[in-house]
């Protein structure tokens, strides 16, 4: 059994022996076949797949989802309950729960992130604590509001996304359309790499038949 890898690692696939190899460093030796690994073809060249996830109090003004207990690559089994939140300019993450509207000042390490400032809209950086802030103070977020299904975590982050949008004279997203076009391509990408590292991490090396990563082109790796 390895020790668990940095949850911010990039990992490795190598193609040989017709299969596709991910890793996390350049063998010089096929874990299959224990031959000399050479990289004579561009389609052979190594390909980084850097890590989905990142420290979300390192992140401005972006959407933040993780697991609510636990973390992604500790202990979620896919099908547990997510929580989201979303940063102020220092790293502050702000979420909507049972207890309330919370600040956090740490427990958002591991994330999928979506941002929601490009760096050049200064106007929109400058106000955008103020935004949150005031935003969060509405009674609407009391603890007493909260009901799980309905007006919960999502809610929140997707409501102040929809005001700041607004105020921006652009159109507002519903959950799905948000979902669908920025949750779910990088949750996709999420899920992939957990399926990888785990077994990097039990075993050393992961390996699927080439074909079939053609067939699903299912890595979400980009050459480096």
């Amino acid at each position: 059994m390895m020790q668990p890898l940095d949850s911010e690692t990039t990992l490795i696939k190598i193609s040989h022996c017709k299969k596709d190899i991910f890793c996390v460093y350049v063998p010089k030796f096929c874990p299959l076949c224990g031959q000399n690994v050479s990289y004579r073809r561009l389609e052979e060249a190594p390909v980084s797949i850097p890590s989905p996830f990142v420290n979300g109090h390192r992140e401005k003004c972006s959407f933040l989802l993780k697991p609510t207990s636990g973390t992604f690559l500790r202990g979620y089994d896919g099908n547990s309950d997510l929580h989201v939140g979303i940063t102020s300019t220092n790293g502050l993450v702000y979420n909507y729960n049972e207890t309330g509207i919370n600040r956090g000042e740490h427990g958002w390490e591991q994330c999928v992130n979506v941002p929601l400032v490009q760096p050049d809209m200064y106007a929109l950086l400058k106000q955008w604590d103020t935004y949150l802030e005031q935003f969060s103070a509405a009674e609407i977020w009391l603890p007493y509001r909260y009901e799980e299904h309905v007006h919960n975590c999502y809610t929140y982050a997707l409501t102040f996304i929809n005001c700041v949008l607004s105020a921006q004279g652009k159109q507002q997203m519903n959950k799905s359309e948000f979902t669908e076009k920025f949750v779910i391509p990088r949750t996709k990408k999420a899920s992939k790499y957990i399926t990888i590292y785990k077994e990097i991490c039990k075993n050393g090396f992961y390996i699927i038949d080439h074909f079939e990563q053609e067939n699903n082109n299912s890595t979400g790796g980009h050459s480096s």
